[in-house]
């Protein structure tokens, strides 16, 4: 993703795929503890759904909005998690593996945890 975004700016925004589609909107942002880094965003799909996991590298932040190159039915069918938690190494190898990313080296450490970014609330 860009650099010098504040990943805090993105909740809220409107998130959408690779083909214009809405997704939902970002409803929080996940930092690799080891880096500080934004690394996952949750997206609620819908009214009713759940929130799916989408990565923020290769995905980009525009104009007003997050844009993530993969197409709606993908990222409504990653593999559900549950929010406000850690992603633990396995979880994020999962993501890694539905999205069809390559995994970053840093990915190989037993410490390598995502945690959620906190939040005024």
């Amino acid at each position: 993703m860009q650099t010098g975004i504040d990943p805090r700016s993105l909740i809220g925004r409107r998130a959408f795929d690779i083909n214009g589609v809405k997704i939902g909107t970002v409803d929080e942002v996940y930092l690799d503890d080891a880096t500080g880094e934004p690394e996952w965003a949750a997206v609620r799909t819908g009214l009713f759904s759940r929130d799916a996991f989408v990565p923020l590298e290769p995905s980009a932040f525009v104009e007003d909005h997050l844009v993530v190159p993969f197409d709606k039915a993908l990222i409504k069918d990653a593999p559900d998690f549950g929010v406000g938690r850690h992603l633990s190494p396995e979880q994020e190898l999962q993501l890694y593996h539905h999205y069809g990313l390559e995994l970053p080296p840093a990915t190989a450490r037993p410490d390598h945890d995502f945690g959620k970014l906190a939040t005024d609330d």
